[in-house]
């Protein structure tokens, strides 16, 4: 999709929630694997979007809405030490063969400790670079590549057992 014109005001808010929400959703569930907390991590994410709307629409509102999910995100799993539900990411329709692999990456995911998910979730599913992970988690480029090969470890590890 090409670049999104956002108006000004609740009309420019409006279309790049109904633009962006699934995606976000998305990007916030591979995080905490919780439906249901991603849901409530998105509505916060976005409560804040609208109260800074005016100063954070001309430049990137999706890069701010990912920083604040990744942070609430990480916060809240330091508070609730990973109390994991069996439920599904809200996905769009895909071939029965690919539920297998959505089961073994959401294991490996629930594995994981919150940051070293957070790099994963936002360089493998969200595409980016590096320093937009780091700009995105709050931290230095370098605790992104530290946490990238420790990330991915036990993902490779647990394929082969």
């Amino acid at each position: 999709m090409g670049p999104l014109t956002i108006d000004d005001g609740r009309d420019g808010y409006v279309t790049f929630v109904e633009c962006h929400q699934h995606r976000l959703l998305r990007a916030a569930y591979l995080v905490c694997g919780n439906r249901h907390q991603a849901e409530d991590l998105l509505q916060e994410a976005l409560l804040k979007l609208a109260l800074r709307w005016g100063s954070v629409r001309h430049g990137d509102p999706a890069a701010y809405v990912r920083t604040i999910l990744y942070r609430d995100a990480v916060s809240w799993w330091r508070r609730r030490r990973r109390e994991w539900l069996a439920a599904y990411p809200p996905e769009r329709a895909t071939a029965e063969g690919d539920g297998e692999l959505r089961l073994a990456l959401h294991d490996a995911l629930g594995h994981l400790p919150p940051r070293q998910r957070a790099v994963l979730v936002l360089r493998y599913f969200e595409d980016l670079t590096e320093a937009a992970t780091a700009e995105a988690l709050g931290v230095p480029v370098g605790t992104v590549k530290v946490h990238h090969p420790n990330g991915s470890a036990p993902t490779h590890s647990r394929q082969y057992r």
